[in-house]
């Protein structure tokens, strides 16, 4: 086993780098994720270390974000230091991707995706045109039918479709707008695709609205990276007002 410290930020008040939830794993030669670098979590990874040569199992400290500790943030953040194996740390991931394509955009995607706190599932029916390796939130998926995987997502997931056929993209679009619980529909293309597909998808009786097409936060250029960060920071986007609305509906009911 791989033992180390998880350091969670269980709290925040006013400006913090990062949210409540947000975590890093230290073992004494790595470290994985981040709770937003700087002296804060300089002074995070120095308890950490500590604890590993010491009996202390967890510990949880306040830390203000003025200028003893050289940010300007002006918040605070409440840490909680655990000492654990890397395979027991806790937390869900707060979004589920399902991706359709594999090529030069699916590629960049992915591999933005794979660094986030999400769940991938990536599906293309092409074996050869994946990466050897992917990151552990990640699932590939080789199918021949690829729509078919869109019965298989779960609840409130995000969708992008981007595969090497119209014909393709076609078929999953119109399983998933059949879906009534479906968070986010994008599919990549012109405006022309888009509205030749919504002419089409109207041709068989199916309400395209919710379909979003082009995809993209910004009107970004055509390289693969570019079109791929416009896309996946529309799905932060979406996921942000998920947020936002939950939060809302809390405070009303409170």
């Amino acid at each position: 086993m791989s033992y180390g410290i998880e350091v969670l930020v269980v709290e925040t008040r006013g400006s913090a780098p990062r949210e409540a939830g947000a975590r890093m794993w230290v073992s004494a030669a790595e470290v994985h994720g981040t709770i937003g670098g700087g002296n804060l979590e300089y002074s995070a990874l120095k308890i950490a270390r500590e604890m590993l040569f010491s009996s202390e199992e967890r510990r949880e400290r306040r830390f203000a974000l003025g200028d003893s500790l050289g940010q300007c943030c002006g918040g605070s953040v409440t840490l909680q230091f655990t000492k654990t194996d890397r395979a027991e740390m806790s937390g869900e991931p707060r979004f589920h991707v399902v991706l359709f394509g594999a090529g030069h955009v699916g590629k960049e995607v992915a591999f933005i995706l794979g660094r986030l706190p999400c769940r991938l599932t990536w599906i293309d029916p092409r074996p050869d045109v994946f990466p050897a390796t992917v990151e552990a939130n990640t699932r590939v998926v080789i199918e021949e039918e690829p729509a078919w995987m869109v019965d298989e997502a779960p609840p409130d997931a995000l969708y992008l479709v981007m595969t090497h056929s119209h014909a393709l993209d076609l078929e999953i679009v119109e399983r998933v707008l059949k879906r009534n619980d479906v968070a986010f529909l994008g599919l990549i293309g012109s405006q022309t695709k888009a509205a030749k597909f919504r002419a089409r998808l109207r041709a068989r009786g199916i309400d395209s609205s919710r379909l979003v097409s082009p995809i993209g936060l910004i009107k970004a250029g055509k390289h693969p990276a570019e079109v791929a960060v416009s896309a996946v920071a529309q799905l932060l986007a979406r996921q942000a007002q998920v947020l936002v609305g939950g939060a809302l509906k809390g405070m009303t009911r409170a």
